[in-house]
């Protein structure tokens, strides 16, 4: 585990209370916001946020305090989120994060280039393929996996298993990289909405 002076980066006071109002409700003592970058796609970095017990933090995570609150992010993401703002969204749609960064990525989806990528058929296969091929081997790295329920229309109805599953931050996690990589490749979907009965879930995150 390795403690920086230098911050990489900042929080809002408003993210920052938020966060804690949800790592309260975990009912775990001690647990750190992880940070990664999972991928890119075609508007920006696909980020992942997990809440993690200490004894999962790698050696190699860079570790910040902001007012009480750990923070660990992966070594290999700190250079493209250096000078990012994690912040309130203001976007109308309910309390949430958004990840302000200055940094531009080459536009990729999480495990590749979206070129590599052949997604045919109707947008329930395009979304299972997008999903096997790209999603979900970037969220087990913390135990998580995402479901497609249905497609209603242009609203893909999406459930969360594993370690998503009862996290307060799954929310934060479909918005900022589930939901933009589905918007951004299937283009006959223009929304993403959770279905999962998050009351079943226990220890979220952690496989």
């Amino acid at each position: 585990m390795s403690d920086t002076t230098t911050t990489i980066v900042e929080i809002s006071d408003g993210a920052r209370d938020k966060i804690l109002e949800l790592r309260e409700g975990e009912g775990i003592p001690d647990l750190h916001l992880g940070l990664r970058i999972t991928g890119v796609g075609p508007q920006g970095f696909v980020y992942e946020t997990a809440f993690l017990r200490g004894d999962d933090i790698a050696s190699t995570d860079v570790v910040e305090d902001h007012g009480g609150l750990p923070v660990a992010i992966a070594l290999d993401s700190v250079e493209n989120l250096r000078g990012a703002v994690l912040d309130l969204s203001g976007d109308g749609a309910g309390p949430g994060l958004v990840m302000r960064n200055p940094n531009v990525p080459t536009p990729t989806l999480p495990g590749g280039e979206l070129g590599d990528l052949e997604l045919t058929g109707t947008p329930e296969e395009k979304i299972r393929t997008l999903l096997n091929e790209r999603i979900n081997p970037a969220i087990a790295s913390h135990g998580g996996v995402a479901h497609l329920v249905a497609v209603d229309g242009s609203v893909a109805q999406l459930e969360l298993g594993g370690g998503c599953q009862g996290c307060g931050l799954a929310a934060v996690t479909l918005r900022q990289g589930i939901e933009r990589a589905i918007l951004d490749a299937v283009p006959e979907v223009d929304e993403v909405v959770d279905v999962t009965d998050h009351s079943l879930g226990t220890n979220p995150f952690y496989a």
